[in-house]
C-alpha cells in the first residue's frame, strides 16, 4: 500500500519535486555540493532544477542534459524526468499528448477461409488444365538464366578485380584513440568499429551532431573523461558548447583544438578530412 502512495505521489510531483524529494529522503540523503563535484555541474544549476527556477541555466538543451545526468545519478528513470520537464516548459503541446492517448493499436487482418480454399481449387484447375503453357514458359526463363550467365561470365572477375582494388584503396584502418583522460562514460558504442572520429571530454561541454538533414542524432552534456563515437559517414556537423573543452581524434590520432576555451561553435563538419586539415597536435 506504502509503495502505490508512493507511485501516486511521484505522478502528481513536478520534475524539480522529483529531483529535490530523490536527494532528501529515503535512507542515502545526499548533499547538492557533493553531487556537483560528482557530475562537474554547478551547484546553482542544481539547486534551480530542484527549485524550478529554470531561467538561471542559460538554454534549454542544458536544462534538459543537467537534469537527464542529475535523475541518473539520484537512480531516477531520467525519460519520465525529461518527459515532465519537457511538458512544464511547454516543449510538448497539449495536441500532441491527446493525439498520443487516442491512437488505436491496428486491428489484425483476417483471412477468409472459404474463399482461400475456393482461390486455391480454382488456380490448381487452371494450372492442371494449362499445364503445357507453364512448362515452356518455365523451359524458356531458365534458358534465358544461362544465356545471361555465360555473357556475364567472361566479364566478372575483371570486375571482382576492379572493385577490390577500389576497396582496399578506400579502407582505413580504424584505431581505438589513447585517451589523455580516464574514460568516464561511452556513448554510441555500437559506431565503435567503424568510427573514425571521436570525442572525448576535457570539460564540461554539451555536444551536438546533426545530420545532413539537420536531424538531432545526438545532443548531450558531456563531462570531463564521456567518450562519444562518430558515425561513420562525412556529413555530420557538429555545435559544441565549449569547443576547448572537447578532444577530437581522427583515426587514432589527437587534432588541434578546433577552438578557444568556453567558446560555442556551430557548423563544425565532423569529415575527417576536414578535421584533418586542422592540423595535429603536438
Amino acid at each position: 500500500m506504502n509503495e502505490e502512495k508512493q507511485q501516486e505521489q511521484m505522478i502528481e510531483m513536478t520534475a524539480s519535486e522529483m529531483l529535490r524529494n530523490a536527494r532528501t529522503t529515503g535512507r542515502r540523503k545526499r548533499e547538492i555540493a557533493t553531487i556537483a563535484k560528482l557530475l562537474c555541474i554547478r551547484e546553482d544549476f542544481l539547486t534551480a532544477l530542484e527549485e524550478g527556477n529554470y531561467r538561471i541555466i542559460p538554454e534549454d538543451v542544458y536544462i534538459l542534459g543537467f537534469a537527464r545526468n542529475y535523475a541518473v545519478e539520484l537512480g531516477l528513470d531520467p525519460d519520465e524526468v525529461i518527459a515532465k520537464l519537457k511538458r512544464e516548459l511547454g516543449m510538448v503541446s497539449e495536441e500532441t499528448k491527446e493525439e498520443e492517448k487516442n491512437v488505436q493499436p491496428k486491428q489484425p487482418i483476417k483471412i477468409n477461409k472459404e474463399l482461400f480454399l475456393q482461390w486455391y481449387k480454382t488456380s490448381f484447375d487452371y494450372v492442371k488444365k494449362h499445364w503445357v503453357w507453364f512448362a515452356s514458359g518455365a523451359a524458356a526463363l531458365l534458358v534465358l538464366i544461362l544465356l545471361i550467365a555465360l555473357l556475364s561470365g567472361n566479364t566478372k572477375t575483371d570486375t571482382q578485380n576492379v572493385a577490390n582494388n577500389n576497396d582496399a584503396a578506400a579502407a582505413v584502418v580504424v584505431k581505438e584513440p589513447d585517451f589523455r583522460y580516464p574514460v568516464r562514460e561511452k556513448f554510441e558504442v555500437k559506431n565503435r568499429k567503424e568510427s573514425r572520429v571521436v570525442l572525448q571530454a576535457e570539460k564540461e561541454s554539451w555536444v551536438k551532431i546533426e545530420d545532413a538533414r539537420g536531424n538531432s542524432v545526438f545532443s548531450r552534456v558531456l563531462v570531463p573523461g564521456d567518450v562519444y563515437y562518430m558515425p561513420a559517414n562525412d556529413k555530420f556537423k557538429a555545435t559544441f558548447g565549449n569547443v576547448g573543452a572537447m578532444d577530437v581524434w581522427v583515426d587514432g590520432q589527437l587534432i588541434k583544438k578546433l577552438g578557444p576555451a568556453n567558446t560555442k561553435k556551430s557548423g563544425i563538419s565532423m569529415a575527417p578530412d576536414a578535421l584533418k586539415s586542422v592540423g595535429f597536435a603536438d
